[in-house]
């Protein structure tokens, strides 16, 4: 069997499956299977391909037929150009956490700063700020110990070992240590929408890091009211909120003594990010 032949058995067997990018999906599992690059594939289609990377092909198809996110059978993902390790222990880095990143970035260009992360997850928000922050010092924390794990390999991977601590603990725990920088991503979905998410999310994901309770606000309350005591005065919090939910949210800042001071839209023009600031 060759890469063209291989290609459509593999684009085939998903659009049964009813995965929608079925071609797209079928070309970079072959690429994960013979080491090379997509583009590298599709312009040599009429190259054979040996029957145990078929085999290890099709185990990948079996995978991505039963909605396995690509992410997790790859173990990696990129975020913000670089790439990230993860596993079915940490949710898979997305393109509005990203804004966040970005415009967290803007703000503290140059500036030396402590940051907290709080339910790392991979580690991609306080790496990525890390990599490019290099006068600041980051501490990511997260009930997953599995997570933290992932998180360490991140870490080490950008040779960020001696600039980043990395707990296995709830932020709950947290005393005798302030920030000039909290940001979380936090699980905001309200339980009763779970049910409704994509087959590839509510399946793989871990839920912890998607309920956000009967208002999908639990999680992002309890940052809040944690961070007026772990935060320095003027310190920035920048939370991940879910579409829909910047009023309440902004509402529960006012009362715990932040400030808005900017809010980041999606690609569909919706307020994902909110970043607000300590009062005195």
């Amino acid at each position: 069997m060759n890469t063209l032949e291989a290609i459509k058995f593999g684009s085939n067997l998903l659009k049964e499956k009813k995965i929608q990018s079925y071609i797209l999906d079928s070309e970079l599992l072959l690429s994960k299977t013979l080491k090379k690059s997509r583009e590298k594939i599709l312009t040599n289609l009429d190259t054979d391909i040996e029957k145990k990377n078929f085999n290890i092909f099709k185990e990948y198809l079996i995978r991505r037929s039963k909605n396995e996110p690509i992410a997790y059978i790859f173990e990696e993902k990129e975020f913000w150009s670089k790439s990230f390790n993860i596993n079915k222990h940490t949710l898979i880095p997305r393109p509005e956490t990203e804004l966040l990143v970005d415009g967290l970035l803007k703000i503290f260009r140059d500036k030396k700063i402590s940051i907290l992360d709080i339910g790392t997850g991979s580690g991609c928000i306080v790496v990525s700020l890390l990599i490019n922050l290099r006068k600041s010092i980051g501490t990511g924390i997260d009930i997953s110990k599995k997570a933290i794990l992932m998180a360490k390999k991140n870490a080490a991977k950008y040779r960020l070992n001696n600039r980043i601590k990395l707990f296995n603990m709830s932020f709950e725990n947290m005393f005798n240590k302030k920030f000039d920088l909290i940001v979380s991503n936090p699980p905001y979905i309200e339980r009763k929408d779970i049910k409704n998410l994509s087959e590839d999310i509510k399946k793989y994901e871990p839920i912890t890091a998607l309920d956000g309770g009967n208002d999908g606000l639990d999680l992002i309350k309890k940052v809040i009211y944690k961070s007026k005591s772990i935060l320095k005065i003027n310190g920035t919090l920048a939370l991940e909120i879910g579409n829909g939910q910047i009023k309440k949210v902004s509402k529960i800042l006012t009362n715990n003594n932040f400030r808005t001071k900017n809010v980041i839209k999606d690609y569909k023009n919706n307020v994902r990010c909110i970043i607000a600031n300590k009062n005195k």
